[in-house]
């Protein structure tokens, strides 16, 4: 292996009201107007940020980026492998090398790993290059995604979903922190969804660099059922 809660408001952004959806659900809560050059999404593993980030460059005609796949590149090494050899701390100084290079860039859709949000340095740069989408998922839903999945060294041992939901307890609040709009994966998943969460970036990101592509993908999502439409529940943060 090569070397190598609620939401907390941004200060100036404006405060607003949220609006309400036909069917009387908050479809929309604004706190922040981000002008942004890239699209970062966060979240827990198994919320579908690869899918959703595929779905989001074909839209708007950005490049996808995923962040632990970048690490994977340069460390020339398996996620499993870098926490093996180095433990969690090494695999986080890597991360936080990555992140930093790849927000240096323009017009990317930015899918980081389920941890990036621990670094305040990550959850500083996130906010100052992107606009940032938080994808929920409730730890049930990750529990039926990733039943399969054995890639994950942090839910490798033990008992799962106790560890998803440690996890979820400790993360949230540093989702909320950085979050431009929040986007319910459990309610949402598929090509409708990703056309009703296309919209709300039109109308609530002010992108620095105005590319876009004519519609969301049809492609099916790795770590999601494809389920039809859905009641909108979004909020922008």
């Amino acid at each position: 292996m090569r070397s190598a809660g609620r939401s907390i408001e941004r200060e100036g952004a404006p405060s607003r009201r949220p609006t309400e959806a036909p069917d009387g659900n908050v479809a929309v809560r604004i706190q922040t107007m981000n002008p942004a050059p890239n699209l970062v999404l966060v979240g827990p593993m198994g919320a579908g940020k690869t899918c959703v980030g595929r779905r989001m460059a074909e839209r708007f005609g950005l490049r996808l980026v995923d962040a632990d796949h970048e690490i994977e590149r340069l460390a020339g090494a398996s996620i499993n492998t870098i926490f093996e050899v180095e433990g969690e701390a090494g695999f986080r100084a890597r991360e936080h090398a990555v992140l930093a290079t790849l927000l240096q860039d323009h017009g990317i859709v930015l899918s980081t790993g389920g941890g990036a949000v621990l670094d305040p340095d990550n959850r500083r740069l996130m906010r100052e290059r992107g606009f940032v989408v938080h994808l929920q998922v409730s730890v049930e839903q990750q529990l039926a995604r990733l039943a399969r999945d054995r890639s994950r060294p942090l839910i490798a041992r033990g008992d799962r979903e106790q560890v998803l939901r440690d996890l979820s307890v400790r993360r949230a609040p540093f989702y909320a922190e950085v979050a431009d709009l929040v986007f319910d994966t459990d309610r949402h998943d598929g090509p409708a969804a990703a056309e009703w969460l296309a919209r709300e970036l039109d109308l609530h990101w002010h992108r620095t660099a105005d590319t876009r592509a004519s519609s969301a993908t049809a492609e099916q999502c790795e770590d999601g059922p494809d389920a039809g439409p859905a009641s909108p529940h979004t909020e922008t943060r």
